[in-house]
């Protein structure tokens, strides 16, 4: 399997084979090869449909019904490769030769590529494009950069600030404590203080212990196992409290949630009711929903267990067995390498759930959780050491 984006005779050509033939699209019009003109190019595919954008100018092409998974576990080349023989034949139409040109703001499955010095994993013969101290959005929020002997500085729109238009002016006076994230609010002229774990207040001044922890939407845990070298991946077990009225949320995510190949555990309510996906490595899993028409979004606490015996997932609701699937009988992947991280809530403050999850979930969580336990340990886990934003004591009130 491959995906390949190439010049080819000035115009710009997609080709990827997904294990059943090769499909190729080329742009209508031709590149400018004359060194000045930057080009915004978008290509990819959903499922077995290819398309190519250049300059928004859009081809598409319907592949016939077939293969639909991009199966590659190789490096991922920009501009070249380490060496030519790598090349499928099909990959390009004239012999394979280096890129020569400039390239910025790589995005990937909606992540971008740092392409410094030291991100990438390797790579030979690359030197910096622009040349001076004002390299691509060296000055953020569509800040101007001027090059001056001591370096570069940054003329700033009027609604930002900072050596690089970093910061909103509506943050740059503001009383967060305890290294809570200020959120500017434009419309008000003023900001609000999201408070880091262990604090509250309108600053954030006012520390706090819980059990029980209370998210209101634009929360999140990220806790990281200590015992994850010593686990036995193939066997994993995750079981906790909940309660919500809302119909929607992600409850726990277990997995790093880095890209679309990372394995992953998660629970969640669509629709009021408990839904629980599982990837073993092999994309996504059949997302498994209680049948039965029952509620979870009913304000009552409801305790949930999901056990992964290899393929075998078993979903516990109130002690009662809901669910029991084998997600692959083949047995091709049969460990939950999350790497070591558990989401509680949500993910990191600016990245959504429906976007992370890629639909599988639609919203942050909006409730309690409590006595979180992963494995068979014999202690639940302590949220309160965890990291986290936006969490309150959900023992007091409502």
């Amino acid at each position: 399997d491959f995906l390949c984006i190439s010049l080819v005779n000035g115009f710009t050509q997609l080709r990827y084979n997904l294990g059943d033939r090769t499909v190729i699209l080329q742009t209508l019009q031709k590149v400018h090869a004359n060194g000045n003109t930057w080009h915004s190019l978008s290509a990819g595919r959903i499922g077995n449909e290819g398309y190519l954008d250049l300059d928004g100018i859009n081809v598409t092409q319907k592949a016939s019904p077939g293969m639909n998974a991009l199966d590659t576990h190789t490096d991922f080349f920009v501009g070249g490769v380490s060496s030519l023989n790598l090349v499928n034949p099909m990959a390009i139409e004239n012999e394979p030769t280096g890129f020569t040109g400039c390239i910025r703001e790589i995005v990937i499955n909606n992540r971008e590529l740092k392409l410094t010095v030291t991100d990438p994993k390797g790579g030979a013969n690359v030197g910096d494009c622009d040349g001076t101290d004002c390299g691509y959005t060296v000055c953020k929020n569509n800040g101007t950069c001027q090059v001056e002997n001591s370096g570069f500085s940054c003329s700033c729109p009027k609604e930002w600030t900072g050596t690089t238009c970093e910061q909103s002016i509506h943050c740059s006076q503001n009383m967060c404590r305890s290294q809570a994230l200020c959120i500017p609010q434009p419309s008000s002229f003023s900001y609000t203080c999201v408070c880091a774990l262990g604090w509250t207040g309108k600053y954030c001044d006012n520390k706090i212990k819980f059990y029980i922890a209370k998210f209101v939407g634009n929360s999140y845990i990220k806790y990281t196992d200590p015992f994850y070298g010593k686990r036995d991946l193939q066997y994993s077990r995750l079981s906790l409290n909940f309660t919500t009225n809302q119909t929607e949320g992600l409850i726990a995510w277990m997995g790093k949630s880095e890209d679309e190949d990372n394995d992953f555990l998660a629970i969640g309510l669509a629709n009021g009711t408990l839904k629980v996906v599982i990837n073993l490595g092999e994309r996504i899993s059949v997302p498994l929903m209680h049948s039965k028409y029952f509620s979870c979004s009913d304000g009552r606490w409801h305790f949930t267990t999901v056990v992964q015996n290899q393929t075998c997932i078993k979903v516990y609701l109130d002690e009662e067995l809901i669910l029991f699937e084998d997600i692959d009988p083949q047995r091709k992947y049969t460990a939950l390498n999350y790497g070591g991280i558990c989401y509680f809530g949500g993910f990191e403050i600016g990245r959504k759930v429906n976007i992370v999850t890629t639909g599988l979930f639609q919203k942050e969580f909006i409730g309690k959780i409590k006595d979180v336990v992963l494995f068979q340990d014999s202690k639940k886990i302590q949220l309160m050491k965890a990291e986290g934003y936006n969490i309150y004591d959900g023992s007091s009130g409502n």
